[in-house]
This record gives C-alpha cells, sequence and structure tokens, in this order.
C-alpha cells in the first residue's frame, strides 16, 4: 500500500492507508536565513519609497551606461518639412545632428575667448557624444567639469562651471533629456543640483558660484523638454488607440454584416426547404396509383427535407438576436430594382438605370445580395454626395451579373455626410460570400464607383 506522509512541526508521521499503522519519525525543520527573517518584517514606507529611487536611480543613469545609442533620423512627415522639395527633405532628417554639431562649435567658440579653445575640447567631446552614447555624455560633462576648470588655471571665478561648460552641460542635459525617458531629466537635474552644491561648499573657497544659474537654466530647458517628450508620447498613444478603436469598428461591422447575411440566407434557404418538403408531401397524390417504389422516394425526400431544414434552423438560427423578428414580406430581388430606383428618385437623386443581356432568373441569394449592393450604393450617393447623377447598370452576362454603380461629384448647398465606410465593407462582404469580385474607387471627375460581379448559373425551373 502506498504510504500517507506529512509534515507537521518537523514530525513526519507515516502510515499505510487505512492508518491502521503510524511510526513517529523526526525530521529536522529548513534553517532560517537572515534575509528571510528580513523579508518577513514589514517594510516602512519610508524605506520602500528610498529603495524604489535607488533603483530608478540605477536603471536610468548607471544601467548600460556605454550602450550604443545611435541618435536616428529626423522624420520629414510634419507639418513643415512634408512641403519642402524631396532632395532638401532628405537633408531636413539630419537637422538634430547639425544642430548638436553646432552646439559643439559653440563650446569651443565660448572656450576660445573665456581661456584657449584647447579647454573647450572635452565639453565639445561630451556634446558630440549625445549623438551615440547619451548617459556617458552626460557623466562625462558632469565629472570633467572641475578637472578641466582647475586645469585651465583661471577657473575660480566661475565655479563650478565655467561659461563652455555651463553651454556643454545644458546641451548635454537637453539632448539626453529628448533621447531618454522623463525620469532621467529628473535624475540628471537632481545629480547636478547635488554636485553644484558640493561644489559651491566644499571647493568654492568663497569664490563666486555658477549653481545658481545652473539650476535654474537647466531646470526650465528640462522642463520644456519633459512637457515636449509627455505630450508626444500622449499624442503616439492616442493614435495608437484611435488605431485599435477603428480595427475593433471594423470587425463589429464586418461581423454585424456576416450576421445579416447569414440571417437573410437562413430565410431564403428555410423558405425553399419547406417548399420541397411540401410538393415531396403533396408529389405522390397527383399520380394516379403511384407505384410503392415512388411514394417511398418521394417519403425519404420530405424526410431528407425536414430533416435538413431542422438542422439549418439549429445552427444558422444561432445568428438571430433575440429581438429580430422575420420579415413578414419575401425578400427582394433584382424585380424590385425599378420600385428602389422610383424612391430614390422621390427622394431627389437623379438615377439612370440601364439593363444590357437577356433579363433571367437567378438563384434568390445572388438576386439579393445585388439589390442590396444597388441599395446601399444609392444610399451612399444619397448620404456623401447630395446633387449628384448617379446611373445603375446591371448586365446579364454569361456566367454570372455585373453591377455597376456610378456617381458625379456632390453638388449644391447641403454638406456630404462622413461616412467610416461600414456600407462599402457590406457590399464587399457579400461578394466575396457569393465568390464575386468587387472594386469601389473615386473617379477622376471626383465621384465614386462601385463595380461588383456575381458568378451564378442559369436559376432552374421546379
Amino acid at each position: 500500500m502506498p504510504l500517507i506522509s506529512r509534515w507537521i512541526s518537523g514530525v513526519v508521521l507515516q502510515g499505510d492507508a487505512e492508518g491502521s499503522a503510524f511510526k513517529v519519525t523526526t525530521a529536522s525543520p529548513p534553517l532560517l536565513t537572515v534575509a528571510d527573517v528580513t523579508d518577513t518584517k514589514t517594510r516602512s514606507p519610508e524605506y520602500r519609497l528610498a529603495q524604489g529611487l535607488l533603483q530608478g536611480l540605477r536603471r536610468e543613469l548607471f544601467h548600460d551606461v556605454l550602450a550604443y545609442r545611435l541618435l536616428p533620423p529626423m522624420r520629414t512627415d510634419g507639418p513643415v518639412t512634408r512641403r519642402l522639395p524631396g532632395r532638401i527633405r532628405r537633408y531636413a532628417a539630419w537637422t538634430p545632428h547639425a544642430l548638436v554639431a553646432g552646439a559643439a562649435l559653440l563650446v569651443l567658440a565660448v572656450a576660445h575667448d573665456v581661456r584657449h579653445f584647447v579647454f573647450g575640447v572635452v565639453p565639445a567631446a561630451a556634446v558630440l557624444l549625445t549623438l551615440v552614447r547619451p548617459v556617458a555624455a552626460f557623466w562625462l560633462s558632469l565629472l570633467s567639469a572641475p578637472f578641466v576648470v582647475l586645469v585651465s588655471g583661471g577657473g575660480w571665478g566661475d565655479w563650478p562651471w565655467s561659461p563652455d561648460y555651463m553651454v556643454a552641460h545644458l546641451v548635454v542635459l537637453t539632448v539626453v533629456a529628448a533621447r531618454t525617458r522623463p525620469r532621467t531629466a529628473v535624475w540628471m537635474w537632481a545629480l547636478t543640483a547635488l554636485y553644484g552644491a558640493f561644489a559651491e561648499a566644499v571647493l568654492g573657497r568663497g569664490y563666486s558660484s555658477t549653481v545658481g544659474p545652473m539650476l535654474v537654466v537647466s531646470a526650465m530647458a528640462l522642463l520644456v523638454v519633459t512637457v515636449l517628450h509627455t505630450r508626444r508620447e500622449a499624442k503616439e498613444e492616442v493614435t495608437a488607440q484611435q488605431t485599435v478603436t477603428a480595427r475593433e469598428r471594423s470587425r463589429r461591422t464586418l461581423l454585424e454584416e456576416r450576421t445579416t447575411i447569414a440571417r437573410e440566407l437562413h430565410d431564403v434557404v428555410a423558405h425553399h426547404m419547406s417548399v420541397v418538403a411540401i410538393q415531396a408531401e403533396a408529389a405522390p397524390y397527383r399520380v394516379e396509383n403511384p407505384p410503392p417504389e415512388l411514394e417511398q422516394a418521394f417519403a425519404t425526400i420530405r424526410e431528407n427535407a425536414v430533416a435538413a431544414l431542422t438542422e439549418l434552423r439549429r445552427i444558422l438560427g444561432v445568428v438571430r438576436a433575440e429581438d429580430y423578428e422575420a420579415p413578414d414580406a419575401p425578400q427582394p430581388t433584382l424585380a424590385d430594382l425599378d420600385a428602389l430606383i422610383a424612391n430614390v428618385r422621390d427622394a431627389g437623386l437623379s438615377v439612370d438605370a440601364t439593363v444590357t443581356g437577356a433579363a433571367r432568373e437567378l438563384p434568390q441569394g445572388v438576386e439579393l445580395s445585388a439589390y442590396r449592393i444597388v441599395q446601399e450604393a444609392l444610399s451612399n450617393v444619397l448620404r456623401h454626395a447630395p446633387g449628384a447623377a448617379a446611373k445603375v447598370e446591371v448586365s446579364y452576362v454569361l456566367g454570372g451579373l455585373g453591377l455597376r454603380v456610378v456617381n458625379g461629384p456632390a453638388r449644391g448647398l447641403v454638406k456630404p455626410s462622413p461616412g467610416a465606410g461600414h456600407g462599402i465593407t457590406g457590399m464587399r462582404e457579400r461578394v466575396a460570400m457569393l465568390n464575386g469580385e468587387m472594386t469601389a474607387e473615386a473617379t477622376g471627375d471626383g465621384g465614386y464607383e462601385v463595380a461588383a460581379f456575381i458568378p451564378a448559373q442559369r436559376q432552374e425551373s421546379a
């Protein structure tokens, strides 16, 4: 029998399944480490806050300090750059790089006016380093300032930042903040303030200080960059949400249209299957003294039709909404196009209808879909092109049915209604369901054209 084992306070009880015999054995409990004891204690909110701040500082400014991150070219699809000529637009993409290089030259010029341009090489290098290694550029600009100022031999009047280093550090802070996250900007300003306070209190020796101007100007610059950065992220998030919303709306429209088509097909097929079952039941009575084989054949046909109708209602009936009511009148066909065109003419739309080819009876699903496509196309003309003239062409061709609805540009004082393209989605779904092809595009004169071909065979008469 399998053994049952339990650990209770360092004691193992073992016995068989019925519990008839037990043996008590001792086991050493697991040892607790100092870390386990510490983790079990409730840490204060101040401790957790400080721990989170230190982790954020390490993640933003100490982790991957030398990471290579080349500044990418600027996008040229903005409201100003997209209006530039093609060649100038290509060069405009490198505008940020040119501005950084210009700032490095400015640092060299300021260093030449104050001491000698040689002492501006390090701050200028820190500015250029922001193009490839932004975090390393910040540390180079912050840590090299006191050494270069002291080596230059004339920096005690501008301590701890000389004019060239002040310009360089402001540029570095701005570029790095623009290339990283807003939290990085906060940490850079805090470290700059900490360094300035330490240099002024410990190493200043009573000379004039540039800490105040540096902190004020850098705070303003970082605030502007952070606001722009946050605004750009919010705009990108809104754009992403709008894209997802539009995609979901299109998918929902597609599902709704498929549901509508399934309902209509359910009505059409159920009608025909009911007719088959009724005719099969009535057929033996139309023949005098029918043979038993014929009666059995018609009975089998009726049983199969009823079974198919039951299965059809079970499967396709699930697409019906609870509040959906089956139409009382028969579904429209191409024979009802004249009434549809007369209706839209009464609404003020000028429509010219043309039927080419030998008109013939088509499968009811094809005629229903063709009617709905023409109906939706004319409704779009009324909504989106008020005052325009429309033309409807129905072509009975070999192997199928051709449809074409074209309209001119909107005319008059009535403004077109905005649309989301749901009608076009429904038409495409109907055509795709019947293995057809459809195009919907604007015409050269500002109008719109919808053309479709639905393959269909000649409807056999009963």
